[in-house]
């Protein structure tokens, strides 16, 4: 065997990863890796060039690219300048959200039909069966079908909507989570109406646990603009004695682009940040830097929380923050990628309270403490 040759297996180990000979073959059958030579006994044979290349295809995959879009990436000259490429990720980026888009009207078709609770069952049954004899190509089908989701819609005027019942419907399979962190997902999935957030919530092991017991004693809650504060259960909190302080006290400051802004231009709010008490919850909905400053300060231990609850918007800085949350030791709630905001991450917080203090009907359990 020649030194600079790998056999497939010897050529998956160098690549790591995971890798398997299978893989590669398949691979190989996507145009992803090009063909090797074969040895006189018809093994195939790799180069070190070949290593690289596998390597990168990992690396993209790792980052949530598809293969045949990275298949595309890898089709661009090595000397094609930077431009060349971002365009091509620009073309390759309109044809994915397209196809989102186009999906995104299936899926909701398919929720109109399924999210229906009991009350709308009968109707519902009817539409399916019209929509498996449904003749598209004659207006009288259409007319028919339309109808009979008429039919449909109007049982809404008769009944509330039975929430947790819908999403039995459309939730995927959750049983291997505890009982809490399944509550927490479907009250993330309706505080924003789209089931495939589920695909993206990431919770470390401990995160509930530890949630709970700093929540039981009493800890701070830091949130980083005056919005998600807001949105917090401040009844319970006060009756388990947790004090909410916001770093970003500006009530001016609504949104993720104010956040940022007012975070690097005031030297006030980097400095509060350090203020963070050790055991407390940190809750960041808006702003990515705040969360990547935070990153810092829990890396250098200049401040460490029992449990941070991140879900900042954006598009470069906050994918970014949120990988970096997942690095540090520390229990986190995060959802992956751009997806995010204030409102989520105060429900995170209100799901973990509210699984300690049941809603009573009025705020009279609040006197409890004070008799």
């Amino acid at each position: 065997m020649s030194a600079t040759c790998l056999t497939i297996k010897e050529f998956t180990d160098a690549v790591g990863g995971g890798i398997t000979p299978r893989m590669v073959r398949h691979y190989h059958q996507l145009g992803l890796l090009p063909q090797p030579t074969r040895s006189p006994s018809n093994y195939r044979l790799y180069t070190q060039k070949d290593v690289i290349r596998l390597q990168r295809i990992v690396a993209l995959k790792q980052q949530g690219f598809q293969l045949n879009h990275i298949r595309h990436i890898l089709e661009v000259e090595p000397e094609a300048d930077a431009t060349t490429l971002t365009a091509q990720l620009q073309q390759q980026y309109r044809a994915v959200m397209q196809q989102i888009s186009q999906l995104r009207q299936t899926a909701s078709a398919l929720e109109g039909l399924l999210g229906r609770d009991r009350h709308c069952q009968i109707m519902q049954a009817e539409v399916l069966a019209q929509l498996k004899l449904l003749e598209v190509e004659t207006q009288a089908g259409l007319g028919g079908l339309e109808k009979l989701w008429s039919g449909l819609d109007a049982k809404v005027h008769t009944h509330s909507e039975a929430f947790q019942e819908s999403l039995q419907h459309l939730l995927p399979d959750l049983s291997e989570r505890s009982e809490i962190e399944q509550h927490l997902i479907s009250q993330l999935v309706l505080a924003c109406g789209d089931v495939s957030l589920v695909s993206f919530v990431r919770l470390s092991r401990d995160a509930i646990a530890v949630s709970r017991e700093a929540l039981k004693s009493g800890c701070d809650i830091f949130v980083d603009i005056p919005t998600v504060a807001a949105a917090l259960d401040q009844t319970r909190l006060v009756h388990l004695g947790c004090r909410v302080t916001t770093l970003i006290d500006n009530p001016h400051v609504t949104t993720a682009t104010e956040a940022e802004q007012e975070f690097w231009q005031r030297q006030e709010w980097q400095e509060k940040l350090q203020q963070v008490t050790k055991g407390s919850v940190l809750v960041v909905g808006y702003a990515p830097s705040v969360l990547l400053e935070a990153c810092t300060a829990i890396n250098k231990q200049k401040i460490q929380p029992a449990l941070a609850i991140a879900m900042p918007i954006g598009f470069s800085h906050a994918p970014a923050a949120k990988r970096r949350l997942m690095q540090q030791n520390i229990p986190f709630i995060t959802i992956e990628g751009t997806l995010g905001g204030g409102l989520l991450a105060a429900t995170s917080l209100n799901a973990l309270v509210e699984s300690l203090i049941e809603k009573p009907d009025c705020h009279c359990y609040l006197k409890g403490d004070k008799s």
